[in-house]
């Protein structure tokens, strides 16, 4: 076989194939540019979903007629010092995206640099390069993308649909302008809506510009995160536990100033979330890394989207650290979407039966005794007049108790239990258990609903955990042993773990082939179900690797047994039970959701119950 050597044209397709992936690539790789160039504003337009057309436009420092020709060439680059190749302190640095871009579509670039007088523009063809020629533009740089791929056809094929490629371009600029609150960006085209992220300055710069791209409400439900550790620091903002999504596209990690996709700090972000959420929702957070550029190599992928870190653990460690630590500060504290939520379902709806039959024939319908108010089988299902009479005539007892319908199981307090100093607590004070489940408490500007079995439950949780960490989880011993029958494969994953779990205060063996003998529990638990319990960590067991660290193994068990160990739904609660639980859940870390990430209460203000009854 001969070796011949590849032409220059195939060369930088080979190298578009790795830079250029899709219509996004090519504005991540121009935005950075631009934002390298000390712009304050970039306008970008595309079609087509960037299929057809893209233009990114810049007020930055512009280029020089010598500086244009050699940015079409490859590897020609202002923003690396050869002496030492680990020391980037731009977005861009390997010079390949401009000739890159320009060897699969048309492209064209306009450029004026600061303080000249004259702008200077070339074009691209396929990669084939015309001269550079003079041109009228402000300062700053202008560069249009038209037809894309239109010299290798059949990755044009493998491209999405335009609303896809839209999406995944408004997903970039989005992540570039959480980087950069300083810098204005604006995003418009035929086929999308406008986004228009405007400049930000001050302390607030990067709060501004989240609740710019993010919403208002995750700034409502957002954690300040601002640690360091050994010249490591990480700032930004984590969403409460109980505020998440069901993927991962709202999680934006930046090193450096750069955005990345990093499965080492997703996987990070997972870990410290651990205590707080089911594996099927995930954390919402901005966060960004900031490391000398020698601690880092940034070069591992072409795109530049992944990065390695030279000591990872330290990495890892600061953000499950910090993300944890301020989740403990911020004690009972939960989503305020799940009072917005609440107020939704309960709005009111208007009652309009389908046939007159149906709400005569209903067994709740109320019986009238006033001609004036019973219904007029000549109007159908509607009601007459009632004449000034009935307005006149008073209400008793027996009318209105014939009007309500079936009653739910409520426990109401009375006046002489009700706390009117726990009312201004944080968590108000017990009024009333409904269903066995909820509790209702009054605060001073409205009213909690307080999920009995999940607030114990991180009660419980955060003892065993606190025990834990003390080596001091007491136990209490079973008068008669519990002989538990179980698959062998269940049996031999307890027996291997029985001393980790004999650290939270379960201590059992084996007991012949297919038995294990439970001896002792924690006492914390209380009275619980030995056999569900053995039976949920032995699942448990089965879902864990065999390297996972021994703590996380220990407080991933410790969750299974505080949910056995926390007060039942259906159990009747005393006043003072009620208020102890309250009491307790303010003065514990994390009590404002459940293990499985639920919100263990829901808070109602007070006026915007007025607003469900007209009152506001």
């Amino acid at each position: 076989m001969t070796i011949r050597q590849l032409t220059e044209g195939t060369i930088n397709r080979i190298a578009a194939g790795e830079v250029v992936e899709r219509p996004a690539s090519v504005i991540k790789e121009l935005v950075e540019n631009a934002i390298d160039a000390q712009a304050t504003r970039i306008d970008i337009v595309t079609a087509s979903g960037g299929k057809t057309m893209l233009r990114v436009t810049d007020n930055g420092t512009g280029m020089n007629a010598e500086d244009l020709a050699l940015a079409v060439e490859r590897h020609c680059t202002s923003k690396l010092d050869e002496s030492d190749l680990f020391d980037i302190q731009s977005l861009g640095f390997r010079g390949e995206a401009l000739p890159s871009i320009g060897s699969v579509a048309e492209l064209s670039i306009k450029t004026r640099q600061l303080g000249s007088d004259t702008g200077w523009a070339i074009t691209i063809d396929g990669g084939s390069k015309s001269a550079v020629t003079p041109t009228a533009l402000n300062t700053g740089t202008q560069i249009e993308v038209r037809n894309l791929f239109f010299t290798t056809p059949a990755r044009l094929k493998f491209l999405k649909s335009d609303r896809a490629e839209t999406a995944a371009i408004t997903d970039v600029v989005k992540r570039l302008a959480l980087a950069h609150p300083e810098i204005r960006f604006s995003l418009t085209g035929p086929d999308r809506t406008m986004l228009d992220f405007g400049a930000a300055s001050g302390d607030e710069a990067l709060l501004s510009r989240i609740t710019q791209v993010m919403g208002k409400e995750f700034r409502d439900n957002a954690i300040a995160i601002d640690a360091v550790r050994e010249d490591v620091r990480l700032t930004g903002f984590a969403a409460l536990p109980t505020f998440n999504r069901s993927n991962t596209l709202q999680q934006f990690f930046f090193v450096n100033g750069r955005p990345v996709r990093d499965r080492q700090l997703l996987g990070a972000l997972r870990a410290a979330y651990s205590d707080f959420q089911s594996k099927h929702r995930h954390p919402v957070a901005v966060l960004f890394v900031d490391i000398d550029s020698h601690q880092v190599d940034v070069n591992v992928h072409p795109t530049k989207a992944d990065v390695r870190f030279r000591d990872a653990a330290l990495v890892r460690g600061l953000i499950i650290g910090a993300i944890r630590q301020a989740m403990a500060a911020t004690g009972h504290r939960s989503a305020t979407t799940g009072g917005s939520e609440a107020l939704a379902l309960l709005q009111r709806r208007p009652f309009a039966p389908d046939r007159p039959s149906d709400w005569q024939q209903s067994p709740f319908r109320p019986e009238f005794h006033d001609a004036s108010f019973a219904p007029n089988p000549a109007q159908g299902s509607g009601f007459s007049a009632p004449s000034q009479a009935s307005y006149d005539a008073p209400m008793t007892n027996s009318s209105f108790a014939a009007m309500q319908g079936p009653s739910t199981d409520t426990r109401p307090m009375q006046d002489t239990q009700f706390d009117q100093q726990a009312a201004y607590l944080p968590l108000g004070a017990a009024r009333a258990q409904i269903h066995e489940n909820y509790i209702i408490a009054q605060t001073e500007d409205g009213l909690v609903i307080v999920d009995q079995h999940a607030a114990h439950e991180r009660l419980v949780y955060e003892r065993l955990k606190v025990a834990l960490a003390k080596n001091d989880v007491a136990t209490q011993m079973l008068l008669i042993p519990d002989i538990i029958d179980l698959p062998e494969e269940d049996v031999d994953r307890l027996e291997a773990r029985a001393h980790e779990l004999s650290e939270l205060g379960l201590h059992l063996e084996r007991f012949g082939p297919g038995a294990i003998c439970v001896r002792e529990t924690p006492a914390l638990l209380g009275e619980t179900d030995v056999r569900g319990l053995v039976q949920d960590i032995a699942d448990d067991l089965a879902e864990l690797d065999e390297s996972t660290r021994l703590v996380e193994r220990l407080h991933y068990v410790a969750a299974t047994m505080a949910c056995h160990g926390s007060v039942r739904s259906g159990r009747r609660l005393r006043a003072e039970e009620m208020n102890a639980l309250l009491r307790d859940m303010e003065a514990t870390p994390n009590s404002g959701q459940c293990n499985h990430g639920r919100p263990t209460y829901v808070e109602l203000k007070l006026a915007d119950i007025e607003k469900l009854f007209g009152r506001r």
